[in-house]
C-alpha cells in the first residue's frame, strides 16, 4: 500500500521509496526512508497536502509524492 492511502492516526512502516532522480533523492534527504515509522496527523480540506510524523518532526507531503512512498502495518512491540 502507498502513504496516500493510509489512513489518519495510524503508525506505518516505510518499506520503499519511489521516484526518480531529484525526487527521490528529496525524499531520502527529509528522513523518508525504509524501516522509519511514519503516521499521518493531518489531511488538508480538499485532500492534498497531507501531513506526517516521521523521526520526531512533521513534514507536508503532496499526494503525488505520497504515491511514491511504499508502507505496510508496523510490527506491535512485545
Amino acid at each position: 500500500m502507498t502513504l496516500d492511502n493510509w489512513p489518519l492516526n495510524k503508525e506505518a512502516t516505510i518499506v520503499a521509496v519511489g521516484g526518480e532522480g531529484a525526487l527521490r533523492c528529496r525524499l531520502l534527504d527529509m528522513g523518508i526512508i525504509p524501516q522509519s515509522k511514519v503516521i499521518i496527523r493531518k489531511v488538508a480540506p480538499m485532500g492534498d497536502p497531507i501531513e506526517i510524523r516521521i523521526r520526531g518532526y512533521e513534514l507536508t507531503l503532496r499526494l503525488e509524492d505520497a504515491k511514491k512512498i511504499t508502507v505496510c502495518e508496523s510490527e506491535k512491540k512485545q
